[in-house]
């Protein structure tokens, strides 16, 4: 338990609250107060949000402070019993809320209410059973790949649900690409209030979390949940295989000294992850570069960039956040760009949560729960139709959509105004695909204040080889001490390096091929009592939120395993039948959305163009397919 959110025994006075109510989001004192007092002529229209400014308001300031004065009246009386508030609305009031936020009568964002909003230290998906309690003498143990987020997060489940387990891990602490990536201003792009697991909220000091910040996170929530005990470090799983016979998969193991052995469990949880194998590219000549050639994932802290001339490959979302650091004190830096990111105006992607609204969010009951609640909703509805192919529009790779024509619109507006007079910069940061079609990155300026530098120098298009001294474009050979790769991950080479071999001696790889896939992203044909955390086609680009798919997925896993215990089974394995519908739906809905249709390279596809990155459906219905296993898609034994 996040010891510093359990503090709403103490009485916040009518003094305190005045002190701090200018700081308070209207949208979630609004909802707290119709939440805690009943009243909900609160929920006005003129006091209702703009949903592209949320946790803001988006209201002038007049209207903020008729807002913030009407609920101080109706929350004071209530102040002496805070301890007492109800810690949910009920259904009827959610419905209400979420009509008031969304702007209208959105049945999906109606029903996804209740999972949107969590109070502190609640954790309402936890196992509601044990291994004890459904089956005592069950051998049932399991194995989990991977101590990030995702890895934690099962081990958790199946520590709550007393099913033994292992989480074997490859580097020396837990994190995952959040222990790896150290690279200077390395940060979420997700407000930090939902990057979290949703029943562990943590006292943010930035709107976005910082890599040391999330790490500290992640190692206290695996520290106060007793899992580090359970966490097996610098040991790497190269190979699982099935035993048919016995029901029982081996892992091999090597430890960072190469020293080999063995695991033998009846389950195993992959959380190997999406973003773990850095991607180098194969540039002609890169390995006779004399000076350090540094992946963001593999930062080395000892370059002193001062005096240096930097070349950097990649315009992704590491380099739009490494490479105005270096700018600052390098002598040059020359960035490579294959295309140009989308931009989404964050002006607060780098500022720090002001001390006021800190106070509101540790001190005020469920005022927390409702700024959460106010971004995570509409996070979770998304703008799916704003990268959804209209094949009558017609799709171009302009836009694809009208939708996604307005989108493309209100993102270019935003770089055409920094760019100001600059016609030739303007043309060079203005992308030439569809928005949605690759990730779209927060931004709070700084690109392109970075790209206006005298020392900067962008090149839109790649390097054509590399030699001892440094790169070559076009006849121009451009000097450089140290190349940084901004290139990404290996995102598509799902489990790689791991083999993994299932019935019959089933290789998956080979099985997959370049087109990995997975029964909602969790379970394979063929490879019984396996399960993927964070798996093929579960990430999201305009919709969801990627922790809440992670909870989804262990409570998938758990409920599996509850399947396996209760009935006495040894195995599931998937139906190839229920596999093959849901692979031919989930190719059919990605053909659909931009990152399907377009042709711009992105990592969200494979080398054939197929996705096997992103969810291509509502985020609810992710939850409603997640919820519980249907054991008719399954073969128990």
């Amino acid at each position: 338990m996040n010891k510093t959110l359990d503090r709403y025994s103490t009485q916040v006075t009518e003094e305190e609250l005045a002190a701090h109510l200018a700081s308070a989001q209207v949208p979630a004192l609004v909802m707290l107060t119709a939440h805690v007092t009943g009243d909900t002529s609160v929920l006005r229209d003129e006091w209702r949000p703009n949903l592209k400014t949320l946790p803001l308001s988006g209201l002038d300031a007049g209207t903020e402070a008729a807002a913030r004065a009407r609920c101080f009246e109706l929350l004071v009386p209530f102040l002496p019993t805070q301890h007492e508030w109800p810690a949910v609305p009920n259904e009827a009031l959610r419905r209400q809320l979420a009509t008031w936020l969304m702007g209208s009568e959105n049945e999906d964002a109606q029903a996804m209410a209740a999972v949107a909003f969590t109070p502190n230290n609640v954790d309402p998906r936890r196992p509601d059973w044990t291994l004890d309690s459904v089956a005592p003498d069950s051998a049932l143990n399991a194995v989990v790949i991977g101590a990030g987020f995702s890895g934690l997060l099962a081990g958790l489940r199946l520590k709550q649900a007393g099913v033994p387990f292992k989480i074997i891990e490859k580097s020396q602490d837990v994190g995952g690409t959040w222990w790896e990536n150290t690279y200077p201003d390395c940060r979420t792009d997700v407000r930090s209030h939902i990057y979290t697991y949703s029943f562990v909220q943590h006292d943010w000091e930035t709107h976005y979390g910082r890599q040391d910040k999330i790490h500290g996170y992640l190692h206290q929530f695996a520290a106060d949940n007793g899992l580090l005990e359970h966490v097996v470090f610098g040991t790497e799983v190269t190979a699982s295989r099935w035993d048919a016979e016995t029901g029982i998969w081996t892992l091999d193991t090597k430890t960072a000294q190469g020293v080999g052995g063995t695991i033998a469990s009846r389950i195993v949880v992959s959380a190997v992850g999406q973003l773990n194998r850095p991607s180098i590219p194969s540039l002609p000549g890169l390995d006779t570069f004399k000076g350090p050639v540094v992946h963001s994932a593999q930062w080395d802290h000892g370059i002193d960039f001062a005096n240096k001339r930097v070349v950097v490959v990649g315009t992704g979302a590491s380099a739009l956040q490494f490479a105005p650091a270096v700018a600052k004190v390098a002598e040059q830096v020359t960035i490579f760009q294959r295309s140009a990111p989308w931009l989404r105006p964050t002006p607060v992607l780098r500022q720090e949560i002001e001390a006021g609204e800190r106070w509101l969010l540790l001190n005020l009951n469920q005022y927390r729960a409702y700024y959460r609640f106010s971004i995570f909703l509409p996070r979770l509805i998304g703008n799916l139709p704003a990268a959804t192919v209209d094949p009558d529009f017609p799709p171009t790779e302009v836009s694809v959509s009208a939708a996604n024509e307005a989108l493309r619109q209100e993102l270019t507006a935003y770089l055409l105004d920094q760019a100001g007079d600059d016609e030739k910069l303007a043309q060079a940061i203005i992308p030439d695909y569809p928005p949605a079609a690759k990730r779209i990155i927060c931004d709070d300026g700084t690109w392109v204040t970075t790209l206006k530098r005298d020392n900067v120098r962008l090149v839109s298009q790649g390097v054509n080889r590399i030699d001892e001294t440094g790169v070559w474009v076009d006849g121009e050979h451009i000097e450089a001490d140290v190349i940084l790769l901004g290139t990404g991950f290996k995102a598509s080479d799902f489990l790689l390096p791991m083999s993994v071999t299932g019935i019959d001696g089933k290789d998956l790889h080979k099985t997959w091929g370049i087109d990995a896939s997975a029964y909602l992203g969790v379970t394979l044909p063929g490879f019984p009592n396996f399960f993927c955390m964070y798996g093929p086609n579960t990430n999201t680009v305009i919709h969801g939120n990627l922790v809440f798919f992670l909870e989804c997925q262990a409570n998938y896993m758990i409920d599996a395993v509850k399947t396996l215990a209760s009935g006495g089974h040894r195995s599931m394995a998937l139906r190839e039948d229920v596999f093959a519908e849901y692979d031919k739906e989930i190719t059919t809905e990605s053909a659909k959305r931009t990152w399907g249709w377009s042709k711009t390279h992105s990592w969200y596809m494979n080398a054939e163009g197929r996705s096997t990155i992103m969810w291509p459906l509502p985020a609810r219905e992710y939850f409603e397919r997640t919820s519980c296993v249907r054991t008719e898609d399954y073969i128990l034994s």
